[in-house]
C-alpha cells in the first residue's frame, strides 16, 4: 500500500514582501533599515545569552552585527524577515523561512531572534502567525516545520504553544558552534492551517487582552 495521490505542482519561493498585522509588520531584512534598531535589542555583550543555540553570534560590536545582517539580507535560503512594531516603526527581532523544498512543498521556519522587548508580546505570537499565514496560504506549502537543539526548552515549548506537532528527535543531527546539537522535530500541515489560523485570530482579537494587555484566554484554549 502507498500513500495518497498529490498533486505534483509546486510551492513558490518566498518573496520580497511586506506582511502587515495588528501589532507587528515583517518586511525582507536590510542591515541598512534594521541594523541600527537590532544592535541596540539583541547586540552587544548584554544580549549574548539571546545566542546560546543560534548558529552565529554573539556579536561583540555593531560592524560584526551589519556584516552578519548583510549576509543574511542576502541569502534567499534563509529568507529572512525584520519583525517592526507596527506603531514605532521600530525593528524588534528577525525570522526566516529556510529549507525551502518547492517541489515537495515544506518549508521551515527559523533562525528566530526576538529582542527582549517583542520577548512574550502579542507582536512575537503575530509574526508566527504572519508567516505561517504566507507559507500555506501565499507559497502554498503542504508542511511547515519547526526545529530546535533539544536542550532548548523555551523553544519547544514556543512550538507546541503556536500549534506544530512534535514528530521526534534526531539525534547528533548537527554541529553548532563546535557542539553536538540532538534536534527536535515538529510540525504544522496544511490540513491543520485552517483550525491554527482561527486560534491565531481568535487569541490576537484586542477582545481577547484586558485594559492591562494580559490575555484573556491561552492560545491553546483555541486550538
Amino acid at each position: 500500500m502507498i500513500g495518497p495521490v498529490v498533486g505534483s505542482h509546486p510551492a513558490k519561493r518566498p518573496e520580497r514582501v511586506v506582511l502587515e498585522g495588528r501589532y507587528v509588520r515583517l518586511e525582507p531584512l536590510s542591515a541598512a533599515s534594521h541594523g541600527e534598531d537590532l544592535w541596540r535589542g539583541v547586540g552587544g555583550p548584554d544580549q549574548a545569552e539571546l545566542w546560546e543555540y543560534m548558529p552565529d553570534g554573539p556579536f561583540a560590536d555593531r560592524a560584526a552585527l551589519d556584516g552578519a545582517l548583510e549576509g543574511k539580507s542576502a541569502s534567499e535560503d534563509p529568507f529572512f524577515f525584520a519583525i517592526l512594531d507596527a506603531a514605532s516603526g521600530q525593528a524588534l527581532g528577525c525570522a526566516s523561512l529556510m529549507r525551502i523544498d518547492t517541489k515537495n512543498r515544506v518549508i521551515e521556519v527559523g533562525g528566530i531572534m526576538y529582542s527582549p522587548a517583542l520577548q512574550q508580546t502579542r507582536g512575537a505570537t503575530e509574526a508566527m502567525y504572519l508567516m505561517a499565514r504566507y507559507a500555506f496560504e501565499e507559497l502554498g506549502n503542504r508542511r511547515y516545520e519547526w526545529k530546535c537543539n533539544s536542550f532548548n526548552e523555551p523553544s519547544r515549548r514556543a512550538a507546541l504553544r503556536l500549534g506544530f506537532q512534535y514528530e521526534g528527535l534526531f539525534r547528533q543531527h548537527m554541529i553548532i558552534k563546535g557542539r553536538n546539537r540532538d534536534t527536535a522535530w515538529f510540525s504544522m500541515l496544511d490540513s491543520e492551517w485552517p483550525a491554527r489560523k482561527a486560534a491565531f485570530e481568535r487569541w490576537l482579537d484586542p477582545a481577547n487582552f484586558d485594559a492591562d494587555g494580559r490575555q484573556k484566554a491561552s492560545l491553546q484554549s483555541f486550538i
